[in-house]
């Protein structure tokens, strides 16, 4: 079936609308079909390691850049009608990771940890993200150096459950980022809330629960939106901004204990240069206006989900 235009996509083509879609499911069938965890991966053709945007190699091997393939970016993909919708080169994404808390690096204990779903995805730096949810944390706990002990001893982890909220009680989540040693430093960790509602319509909430650079969390939201050092023309940035090491301790300020929900985290880390950036720079050419030179990585976990 061929897809629509570029302009628009389905809703339901992301992840966050297949999360409501599941508590939509259970409420009729009583069990969730898209109760699922998140992990990152490529989606390249080239048969090459890349997963940074300063090593994107193209989509398909004929995007691959070399001296005789200076306009790459332009080039729309697939290049004859076919069963998807037709994209130009400067859409296409570089690369992502799969990120497994496991026990141990065993065959057995990554399976395990996938299965709990205990995972995350990042679209290439290799940042550390964990995500706790219970009832009985306390702020301290997100900033001790065994955080994820006292996790598992007072709550679950992402992937996991929690249930019937004790009397005047709502979930807590100890959250905390590390930046990739090798990449940028860290924006803003958010939480995304999903819920459905007594009428079985879903909705959703992005709060801001940790910033850098000294700004004020006000209703929710950063004060102001962090600064960008990138140098597009060089294809560069500068970790002069942002913070190493981000934590949280937050409790739903909206929470309904008669309702189904989740939350998952997804930390962002400040402007960086796109790979669009880096072609301008190595290649010798000039991108049209439309096309994205800056971006900001991000981390995103798998969710924690709250049943009445």
């Amino acid at each position: 079936m061929l897809k629509p235009h570029k302009d628009a996509y389905f809703k339901t083509e992301y992840a966050r609308s297949g999360l409501q879609l599941g508590l939509q499911q259970k409420e009729e069938l009583g069990a969730n079909p898209f109760k699922f965890g998140m992990i990152g991966s490529t989606d390249s053709h080239t048969g090459m390691a890349e997963a940074a945007e300063d090593n994107f190699l193209g989509k398909y091997a004929v995007a691959s850049p070399n001296p005789n393939n200076k306009d790459r970016w332009k080039k729309v993909w697939p290049p004859v009608e076919g069963t998807v919708a037709k994209m130009s080169g400067w859409e296409s994404q570089s690369a992502g990771y799969a990120a497994v808390w496991a026990t141990e690096n065993t065959r057995e204990a990554l399976w395990d940890a996938m299965m709990r779903k205990e995972v995350y995805a990042t679209t290439g730096p290799r940042m550390r993200v964990r995500m706790f949810g219970g009832y009985d944390f306390v702020n301290d706990d997100a900033f001790r150096h065994d955080m994820a002990a006292i996790g598992y001893a007072k709550g679950v982890p992402m992937g996991g459950d929690l249930t019937r909220a004790p009397d005047g009680k709502a979930p807590t989540f100890l959250l905390a980022a590390a930046k990739d040693p090798d990449g940028a430093n860290l924006d803003r960790i958010q939480m995304i809330k999903g819920w459905l509602d007594a009428n079985g319509q879903v909705h959703e909430a992005i709060f801001d629960v940790a910033v850098s650079d000294g700004r004020a969390i006000i209703d929710g939201k950063a004060s102001e939106a962090v600064v960008s050092t990138v140098d597009v023309d060089a294809a560069t940035y500068t970790n002069t901004i942002g913070e190493a090491l981000l934590a949280a301790w937050w409790t739903d300020p909206e929470f309904d204990p008669s309702l189904k929900s989740f939350y998952y985290a997804r930390v962002i880390e400040i402007p960086t240069p796109r790979w669009t950036a880096y072609d301008q720079v190595r290649l010798g050419v000039k991108m049209p206006d439309e096309v994205p030179m800056v971006l900001q990585e991000r981390a995103y976990t798998s969710p924690i989900w709250y049943s009445p």
